[in-house]
């Protein structure tokens, strides 16, 4: 089960990958574009073609019509002198009738149609057709039943204009009335083939697909081109990840390039820089733990052993026994509880806070302490100013002030002394912890608020240290937004230095 799950993390489908994504998402806009390169442009050319024809022959329609409304009536004989005086080069076909449709001129035919006399039967085909052949002459009729003469009859100027690609060629007719006096007395027809625009305009459809085929290529190549590198990156991210899921924490990114790639990369190696602080912390402090916790369980076997041994052992080096062994089950004890302290200010979010006087709760921690400051010949001496008043909880800033003054005491010189001071300085509250003892070394002092950090580690133990007291003090301060640092004293000693956020009783409130 492991292995499958394993193995659908290390591979992704095909046609999911972010690739085929990001090739598709190119590949559509490409279509998009492919489409209106072979769309737009050659309708806007054929409606332009359209237009150009259109104005050119209804001018060229109108001019003719003009010339023939100056007849009072259309005949053959008519119509064909004004028309050969007329320009019709261009026009593939002029037809002009009369009211009825009947032809009075066909430019194809360059002849004249006879009027029909009375009696005479109309033809069977009403353009383009043949009379029977019954053996004695007959007068030739024929109509032009087009659409565009029956409207033209009916008073309406037409104009219309298509392209044939299987014609290869514009085909644009015209038909206009003849009007004489308010009364139509005939029709004009013309038709243009431009077979030049036609072919023009098929050269230029051929242009777009050939500049088409060009692009796709090119897009192609590079969606192909980008995707990967685009997804290559992403593919070095999803791996490093997994390095360092594994417990490779040293493993890095190179951000190549300022965009959000590279910002990405910049922003995982942060992390991975934290991790490895982290685990290698996490390492030392289970060590440091494991080292701290065997030293007193091996005092305890060793003085057990001892005692179980010896079997004429008097009973007054048995109680010595017995009282090392409860000192060291003692300072086992004292372990325990700062590292389950320190895991509860690593784990727990902090609970309610609310407005602490901090010379009470530092006098009760005094008082506490008096005792042992007696017993170590160091005298205990306070400061404190009023109102000061910060936001925190009583438990946590008693155990700070308890942990610095208890310190500030074990590591003192007999005929010593501690000054506690509490003062208001604008809108922070600090507290100073004084004392005339040991000191720290310079280049220990970053170093003295880490776990199990000791500067003179026979001391320390001697004095029941743990190396844990500082850090919970540290840890303890930040939890409630303050701070704390250490100095050293002229001429000898350390100045521990505690800062709070004073309280403002217009802004506050219980949280």
């Amino acid at each position: 089960m492991a292995d499958g799950k394993q193995s659908r993390r290390g591979k992704v489908p095909f046609f999911s990958s972010l690739q085929i994504k990001y090739a598709a998402s190119y590949l559509v806009v490409f279509i998009v574009v492919l489409v209106l390169l072979n769309t737009y442009p050659l309708t806007a050319s054929q409606d332009l073609l359209f237009a150009s024809k259109r104005d050119a022959l209804k001018s060229q329609a109108s001019v003719m019509a003009s010339a023939l409304m100056e007849l009072e009536s259309l005949s053959s004989d008519q119509v064909v002198r004004v028309m050969n005086m007329l320009d019709t080069n261009g026009m593939d076909r002029i037809l002009v009738t009369d009211p009825a449709g009947l032809i009075l001129y066909d430019s194809l035919r360059n002849q004249t149609a006879p009027r029909e006399e009375e009696n005479a039967s109309p033809p069977e085909e009403a353009e383009g057709g043949e009379p029977e052949e019954t053996g004695e002459t007959q007068p030739e009729y024929r109509y032009a039943l087009y659409q565009e003469v029956v409207s033209a009859l009916r008073g309406s100027d037409v104009v219309v204009s298509r392209f044939a690609v299987e014609d290869r060629a514009f085909t644009s007719i015209a038909a206009m009335p003849i009007v004489y006096r308010g009364m139509i007395i005939g029709s004009i027809w013309m038709m243009e083939i431009d077979e030049a625009q036609g072919e023009l305009l098929l050269s230029l459809q051929k242009n777009l697909r050939t500049i088409s085929f060009v692009i796709a290529v090119v897009t192609l190549v590079l969606s192909a081109f980008f995707s990967r590198m685009l997804t290559a990156r992403i593919t070095a991210l999803l791996r490093a990840i997994r390095y360092v899921g594994e417990g490779e924490y040293g493993h890095r990114l190179n951000p190549v390039g300022r965009d959000e790639m590279a910002m990405l990369a910049e922003e995982f190696n942060t992390l991975t820089d934290r991790l490895q602080s982290t685990e290698e912390i996490r390492r030392r402090f289970v060590a440091d733990a494991s080292h701290e916790l065997k030293t007193p369980l091996a005092s305890i076997r060793l003085l057990a052993d001892s005692i179980l041994q010896s079997e004429g052992m008097d009973e007054e080096t048995s109680r010595e026994f017995v009282s090392d062994i409860g000192s060291e089950a003692e300072r086992l004890t004292r372990i325990t509880e700062h590292l389950l302290a320190l895991t509860r200010l690593d784990s727990l979010p902090a609970g309610p806070t609310f407005a602490v006087d901090v010379p009470t709760v530092l006098h009760r921690a005094v008082t506490i302490l008096t005792p042992v400051a007696e017993a170590a010949n160091v005298s205990l001496r306070t400061d404190f100013s009023a109102g000061c008043v910060i936001r925190c909880t009583e438990d946590d800033l008693y155990q700070i002030f308890f942990n610095l003054i208890e310190n500030a005491i074990k590591y003192n010189v007999p005929g010593g002394s501690v000054q506690v001071s509490v003062y208001k300085d604008r809108d922070q509250v600090l507290t100073d912890v004084a004392d005339t003892g040991i000191g720290i070394p310079e280049e220990d002092m970053p170093k003295v608020f880490n776990r199990f950090y000791r500067v003179d580690k026979a001391r320390s133990r001697a004095a029941g240290g743990t190396g844990l007291g500082l850090s919970i003090v540290r840890d303890t301060v930040r939890r409630h937004g303050g701070w704390v640092t250490v100095r050293a004293r002229n001429p000898q000693g350390s100045l521990f230095t505690v800062g709070f956020p004073a309280w403002n009783d217009d802004k506050e409130g219980e949280v």
